[in-house]
């Protein structure tokens, strides 16, 4: 009796055993979809989800693919061409773009979102600000020019989407915050820009010169850099304000160029300044026969190797960088004056200079 429940028992666990092992087999047997699968119904889009779309779908058609051709590579060619970002200024064909996307180039194309390809010409450069302005060949339809904001009313911490063609490829969005405003940028005019705007949508090579975006699909900014040892994207980026650009792309699309407003000073590093314990904008030297030099401001004097006028104030106010003074003088602006306050020796004075054009001196 014993013998043959042993052998019943020992027959379930073979029996058991054989089912376990075979159930992956019974399971594709039984349960393999053979056919197309229903589709699960899904909820409404979220209020943020919606809001997404919606800026991508009203400015995307706007946003640009711009490719540079430099001296010596070919069109049909992707090695040596320049790729970039740009959109649609105004209802004329304007296109803006970054300055260092289209830098030495002899021949332009635009990528339009609907894939057209149309040549462009160059109508003028901003080093200074990193901004270009190209005109389309006449088309009979142009995509709508993107809605400018302003960043007077931004935010830290507010939405923020960039559309671009990161690493060549179309019509892409990212999304992040605004990381910090009021930025400083160094650009290839020897100058820096201002106010600029830092973000951490994701950035990246080919993303230059398109638009960045408030939740209501208005421009407020160019995206220009990222911070990046590797050259990708690493939550760092950075945009010229719009209202810089609003400024400077009616004077290039109007006379080619943009005044760059000074009084004929070259400022010395601001490293020596913060050496020294200085707190204001070291003269090195002063361009002959500009304002500074009527106003008989004085530079270093290299031969006793003292210092001489050291600018620590603008009508009224107090300078600490170079920036400060720059974006005083852009203010005043080409033909308008200001006040400097010079401290030398210990001793401070005030004078009245003209602001002027040093671009064209």
């Amino acid at each position: 009796m014993n013998e043959t429940r042993t052998r019943a028992l020992l027959a379930l666990l073979v029996v058991l055993l054989a089912l376990l092992l075979l159930q992956p087999y019974v399971d594709r047997l039984l349960f393999s979809a053979t056919a197309p699968r229903p589709i699960a119904p899904r909820a409404e889009l979220s209020d943020f989800e919606r809001s997404s779309v919606s800026v991508f779908e009203e400015i995307a058609p706007s946003v640009v693919q711009v490719v540079a051709r430099p001296r010596g590579a070919s069109f049909g060619q992707s090695n040596g061409l320049q790729s970039g970002t740009g959109f649609v200024w105004d209802e004329a064909g304007h296109i803006v773009t970054n300055n260092h996307v289209v830098e030495n180039a002899v021949a332009l194309s635009v990528r339009l979102a609907d894939d057209e390809v149309v040549s462009a010409t160059l109508v003028g450069r901003a080093p200074n600000y990193d901004l270009a302005v190209l005109r389309l060949a006449p088309r009979t339809r142009l995509p709508p020019p993107v809605p400018l904001g302003t960043t007077d009313d931004l935010k830290v911490g507010q939405t923020a989407y960039a559309i671009g063609n990161p690493f060549g490829l179309d019509q892409s969005l990212t999304m992040g915050i605004i990381s910090a405003l009021k930025r400083r940028l160094p650009t290839s005019g020897g100058r820096e820009i201002a106010d600029v705007i830092q973000t951490d949508a994701a950035i990246n090579p080919g993303n230059s010169g398109g638009p960045l975006l408030d939740s209501a699909g208005r421009l407020i900014g160019i995206n220009t850099a990222i911070f990046s040892p590797s050259g990708a994207n690493a939550g760092i980026g950075f945009a010229i304000p719009v209202d810089v650009a609003n400024r400077v792309v009616p004077s290039l699309i109007s006379s080619g160029r943009v005044p760059t407003p000074g009084i004929g000073i070259l400022a010395a590093d601001e490293s020596i300044a913060a050496h020294l314990g200085i707190s204001g904008v070291v003269i090195a030297g002063i361009v002959p026969g500009s304002p500074a030099d009527r106003a008989g401001i004085e530079g270093l004097n290299q031969y006793r190797g003292t210092i001489g006028d050291v600018i620590v104030g603008i009508d009224g106010e107090d300078v600490r960088g170079l920036t400060g003074l720059t974006q005083k003088l852009e203010a005043a602006g080409v033909g308008g004056n200001v006040e400097l306050t010079l401290e030398r020796d210990g001793r401070t004075r005030d004078v009245t200079v003209d602001v002027v054009d040093i671009g064209q001196q």
